[in-house]
């Protein structure tokens, strides 16, 4: 069976009309005798809409129940069993109600499209998961569900999911317009029209969701472009939008390349600026790794991409990588090479750049000119053999061919010409193994005046009489030179392949051993001083104040200088700011790429470490702004409520020639209590946050039982509410008892407010153990059960946090801190504080603490203990503290009330 094929109606913005699009397309098939049903589709109160639906057969949706609520989902099995050749469905980012099929309904549709069945879809711009941030940043909207935000995720659909649609048709009309039909009540109901216009349908926020919708989808016809010339094999660039190719050779120039490529785009609206490097297909190029992270780091900025190809001809490769991309323009430097590279190139064929005009085709070639054109490329040649091996090499030149000539007139002594030639030709090339080109060229010429004297007649003189000879004795002249051109050239690609092997190994070790180090510019210059064998590395950096003086950021091994002078023997310039320097030796110049490697890899570690300070720095202030705006609408709601029913009572007693009843008068002063009370825990929450925050809670840890602290703790609390089954063998924890009064008090109220038609019970494991340990060390656990309706798994972090309530809870509730207090001295205590769900519905909060070590706890000198709950609690509804406890019972307290 083939497959169905989708297509979608792409929106900028609610009210477009793709579903009025999608349901005329929808009638327009009807008409022409397709068998078309409306699978899911809404009309969002809108007339017309709900006009285009009737004349449409319509799939009844499946009725869904969730959390007391009644929702319609579409029904996938009714529609695969009735089987349309199209199928309608609306809202192709809808997350489906947990209970459905599916998660998504774009599951769904791939569902129908799998049984064959054609779909109309639609979906919005914002529902698109690489463009949700950027929507979010414009609209300063979320995008939430239809259900609970706890219950399923954002509607987002991946966008190759949408990239897969057979066809893609964009409903614009223009922001002005969009906005009358808004306020002509054509989109919304009237009651939400003026919010809208001043929120998300601000005339900016529609005009860049326009543009968004229009980018992205230009960028789906072009990948469509490319599809089709590679499935008709088109190799001709279609300049269907600019492109600008610019190739980098890894030298300095790129950068003024890069830049005159990015002029050269800005004369057109819009277009895409890549640069790409050729790297040789053996990894023994020359380029410069530090030049080319500056260039890839412009080409960002410049809001371009960079690449990296593979290839034997550069020239070849730039065009291949222009041809893919369907570029129309390449940007490529005049050559760096002498004027003899130059020509030799010339005679050869001519270099990169010639070779790209050449086989450029229709694509536009600019050949610019910069001040390192015919410089050289600055790169040294190599001397991989060592000076030692060359000098070597020219004195074999001289005593080899002599030899072999002595051997020749032992074993030759008919002076046959052709023997003598391929001796010495064989001398040669063992020369030019052992001390490379020049030694082995001279070996050459030795060797034929050698052949010459000797093999050639008239014997004993270099007088050559027949005219053969003298030809077969250039040939040999030429023959040997080649050879040991060509022995050389593998003598030394060999060398570099194998420097290029290590520089590889050496360079996977060195992100390996930074990736493990928790100083990762510390590992790379211990790394450095190893592989380059040196005694001391140093990295220096210029201070930001404009004064030129330079600081020691970070050092390794010895004689690293003072701290204040960046100079040393090898100095290698990160950036402007920035230096890395070498102690110790001088490095040869095969060392000065791997060398650079290094500072890369440093600029790239230094570049970490201030994304990770500036990330911590915002999370920082973040959290200091939400803290700041929290205490202020605490201080200026949370805390003004209780004091406004403090001074309304007080008012009212103090009233000149006002009566009260004495009942009244109790009723007054129990409001003046209760507010009070309020009050009191509201900023003692308040300051024992702020000890919690600064680390200034320092318990008073010694040997306590979880009994002794209960009364305390449920002091005030109604009476009936909470039950205590507390097993009397439980055994002693180590624990402050005003801190573990104030943390049972906070869970207990917690409990109370959120479940107020359920018993809560205090309870204590069979003999008080808890199946967890705490640091290896054996706890003990109190739990705290409710009956209420709970916490969502996905909200128990949020519950913890700072000025949090449950369901956005009235202020009256409190300002959200009692959790977090109660978790705060828990961990004080060495403890832990979870949230579990409770069997049947609602929450248990399980406090765990060390079983005591039958040691007392010696507080630190300075600091006093933290009051206990009952004596602050009986002070502040006037009463005296509750007496001590008496001793644990004997039986069970189970069942019993709370004092």
């Amino acid at each position: 069976m083939a497959r169905g094929t989708l297509r979608i109606f792409l929106g900028a913005a609610p009210g477009v009309g793709k579903t009025y699009e999608m349901l005329e397309e929808a009638h327009r098939l009807s008409e022409r005798g397709e068998d078309v049903a409306v699978a899911f589709a809404l009309d969002h109160g809108r007339a017309d809409t709900r006009a285009l639906m009737a004349g449409l057969e319509i799939i009844p949706p499946r009725p869904l129940s969730y959390r007391g609520a009644d929702f319609e989902e579409m029904d996938v099995d009714a529609v695969l069993a009735r089987a349309p050749e199209t199928a309608v469905v609306d809202e192709y980012a809808h997350s489906n109600v947990p209970g459905s099929r599916n998660q998504k309904r774009w599951q769904d549709v791939d569902e129908l499209l799998t049984a064959g069945i054609n779909v109309l879809s639609t979906v919005n711009i914002q529902h698109l998961a690489s463009l949700g941030d950027v929507v979010s940043a414009v609209t300063d909207v979320r995008q939430a569900e239809t259900v609970p935000a706890e219950v399923v995720p954002d509607e987002v659909v991946p966008d190759d999911v949408v990239r897969r649609a057979d066809q893609i048709d964009l409903v614009d009309i223009p922001p002005e317009l969009l906005r009358q039909r808004l306020s002509d009540g054509k989109i919304y109901a009237a009651e939400k029209i003026d919010a809208a216009l001043s929120n998300y349908f601000r005339l900016g926020n529609l005009s860049a969701l326009r543009e968004l919708a229009l980018l992205w989808l230009a960028d789906r016809v072009d990948e469509g472009l490319a599809k089709y010339r590679a499935e008709h094999g088109i190799q001709d660039s279609w300049p269907a939008r600019e492109r600008i190719v610019v190739g980098l050779t890894g030298g300095p120039e790129g950068e003024a390349l890069i830049r005159r490529g990015a002029r050269i785009l800005t004369r057109v609206s819009g277009g895409d600026l890549l640069a790409v490097h050729v790297r040789a297909a053996d990894g023994v190029a020359s380029e410069s790794p530090h030049a080319l992270e500056r260039q890839r780091r412009l080409i960002q900025d410049l809001g371009g991409s960079y690449h990296v190809v593979a290839g034997e001809d550069p020239a070849t490769a730039l065009l291949d990588f222009a041809r893919s991309v369907n570029a129309t323009q390449i940007v490529v430097g005049i050559s760096r090479h002498k004027n003899v590279a130059s020509l030799l190139g010339g005679l050869l064929g001519g270099g990169v750049g010639t070779r790209v005009v050449r086989g450029s085709g229709d694509i536009d070639v600019h050949m610019v000119s910069h001040p390192l054109g015919g410089q050289g490329t600055g790169v040294p040649r190599s001397r991989d053999l060592g000076r030692v091996r060359v000098a070597v090499g020219f004195v074999l030149a001289v005593l080899v061919p002599a030899v072999l000539q002595l051997l020749l007139s032992l074993v030759n002594p008919d002076h046959s010409l052709a023997t003598a030639m391929l001796v010495q030709l064989s001398g040669s090339v063992a020369v030019a193994l052992v001390g490379g080109l020049w030694p082995a060229v001279l070996a050459a010429l030795w060797s034929s005046l050698l052949v010459n004297y000797f093999s050639t007649p008239p014997l004993g003189n270099l007088t050559i009489s027949d005219a053969q000879n003298f030809l077969a004795l250039f040939v040999f002249l030429g023959v040997s030179a080649a050879v040991a051109v060509v022995v050389d050239l593998s003598a030394r690609r060999s060398k570099e392949a194998a420097r290029a092997r290590a520089e590889a190994t050496t360079l996977s070790d060195l992100t390996r051993g930074a990736a493990g180090s928790d100083d990762t510019v510390q590992a790379l210059l211990e790394q450095a001083r190893t592989v380059f064998q040196v005694r001391g590395t140093a990295l220096f950096g210029q201070a930001a104040d404009g004064d030129g003086a330079w600081r020691l950021l970070a050092s390794a091994g010895e004689d690293t200088a003072d701290g204040q002078d960046p100079g040393g023997e090898n100095i290698e310039e990160i950036d402007s700011t920035t230096r890395l320097v070498l102690y110790g030796r001088i490095l040869p110049a095969s060392d000065r790429r791997l060398l650079a490697a290094f500072g890369v890899h440093v600029a790239a570690q230094l570049e970490r470490q201030q994304l990770v300070a500036s990330r911590r720095e915002m999370m920082r202030l973040a959290e200091s702004n939400t803290m700041r705006t929290s205490i202020l609408r605490a201080v200026s709601h949370d805390l003004r409520t209780p004091l406004a029913g403090i001074k309304l009572a007080v008012g009212g007693l103090r009233q000149p020639g006002a009566r009260y009843s004495p009942q009244e008068e109790q009723e007054l002063l129990a409001t003046i209590e209760e507010c009070s009370d309020r009050l009191d825990l509201l900023v003692g929450n308040l300051l024992d946050m702020s000890r919690i925050t600064s680390d200034s809670a320092s318990p008073q840890l010694r040997p306590l039982r979880w009994y002794e602290v209960i009364p305390g703790a449920l002091h005030g609390v109604p009476p009936g509410r909470v039950r205590v089954e507390l097993p009397a063998n439980m055994p002693e924890i180590d624990a402050d008892q005003g801190m573990l009064e104030r943390v049972v008090a906070n869970i207990v109220e917690n409990a109370v407010k959120y479940a107020p038609d359920s018993d809560i019970v205090v309870a204590g494991t069979a003999g008080g153990l808890s199946p967890a340990t705490l640091a290896g060390r054996p706890a003990g656990e109190l739990r705290i059960i409710d009956h209420g309706r709970g916490v969502p798994a996905e909200r128990v972090l949020d519950m913890f946090r700072p000025f949090q309530r449950l369901d956005d809870a009235a202020q009256a509730a409190g300002v959200g801190l009692g959790l977090a207090v109660a978790k705060g001295f828990t961990e004080a205590m060495g403890g832990r504080l979870a949230a579990e769900p409770t069997p049947g519905g609602g929450l248990t909060m399980v406090v765990t603490l060390p079983l005591s070590s039958g040691e007392p706890y010696d507080a630190p000198t300075g600091q006093a203990p933290l009051e206990p709950q009952s004596a602050l609690t009986g002070r502040r509804h006037g009463h005296p503290p509750p007496p001590s406890p008496s001793p644990a019972p004997s039986t069970s307290a189970a069942g019993q009330d709370a004092p």
